[in-house]
């Protein structure tokens, strides 16, 4: 549950803010008339992701076993990948991420009215289906096929229901905090979450039969607790850790987080470094 409230914080903050910057720039540019027109794309692009995640969910029941555990590492994998990606790009672009929507809005203006909508549609949107497919991973990964998906999605509502107060709260001027700071130690925790994800998109490979090893395990530690006890339900929820990991997810895990990190940080320090000065013109005096 905790996992998955971070990641509807992290994700649905990104989304908020977004919103945030296109309705603060029309509002304070005086055109409010288009106001309606990113409302209009946010609810479609809002609409776009839920069916998503509806269709994530309900359309595997009808496979057999090992196609649903291939379909389920498969798209494990892939959510990693958008998660990961997500994650670069914000620590990239978090310090212009408001002058590049801005620019879009004034182009999309003077294209026509619908143009708006696309904005809208694909700010939010991308937000919203990476979210949707990052949810679903990871509730797969903290519950397993058969388990209840009750607290995970409670706590991935929590965290959207925050993020959309705070979001809000930002637009009003109530709050003041420091986003780099925020987005650098969320995403590291993301890194984390996503890790697990992907163990746990290799443990579903590999009970398919794509992937070998289901046997060779590199740890077992079901002698000292379970899934169902208190410690394996706060490992498992939080981290995506199982007691029992083959060799296999070990080594991926343990290959992502370490090269994930190295990459994830060298990109936020150099986005934190100052733009080179040019040359001082000949006979200029300071």
């Amino acid at each position: 549950m905790l996992a998955n409230y971070l990641i509807g914080l992290r994700e649905g903050l990104e989304a908020s803010l977004v919103v945030v910057i296109l309705v603060a720039y029309l509002v304070r540019s005086g055109r409010r008339e288009l106001l309606r027109l990113i409302w209009g794309g946010v609810a479609i692009a809002v609409a776009v992701s839920l069916g998503f995640g509806a269709l994530l969910t309900f359309g595997p029941r009808g496979l057999d076993f090992q196609a649903q555990e291939a379909l389920g590492g498969t798209l494990s994998i892939i959510a990693v990948a958008f998660v990961t990606w997500m994650v670069m790009w914000m620590a990239r672009s978090a310090r212009h991420l408001s002058g590049d929507l801005k620019g879009a809005v004034d182009r999309a203006a003077d294209a026509g009215r619908l143009s708006l909508v696309l904005v809208a549609v694909l700010a939010v949107g991308r937000e919203g289906l990476e979210t949707a497919l990052f949810l679903w991973a990871a509730t797969q990964a903290a519950t397993g096929q058969s388990g209840s998906t009750a607290l995970p999605l409670v706590g991935a509502a929590l965290g959207i229901g925050s993020a959309v107060l705070l979001g809000y709260l930002f637009y009003r001027g109530a709050v003041r905090i420091d986003l780099g700071r925020f987005f650098t130690w969320t995403g590291a925790i993301l890194v984390v979450v996503a890790a697990g994800v992907l163990s746990y998109g290799i443990h579903d490979l590999q009970e398919s039969g794509v992937l070998p090893g289901l046997n060779s395990l590199a740890f077992d530690l079901r002698g000292l607790f379970t899934e169902d006890t208190w410690v394996g339900t706060i490992l498992k929820g939080t981290l995506n850790f199982t007691p029992n990991t083959t060799w296999l997810q070990a080594v991926v895990w343990v290959a992502y987080v370490a090269a994930t990190m190295s990459v994830f940080f060298a990109v936020i320090r150099r986005s934190h470094r100052p733009a080179p000065t040019g040359p001082v013109p000949a006979g200029t005096t300071s």
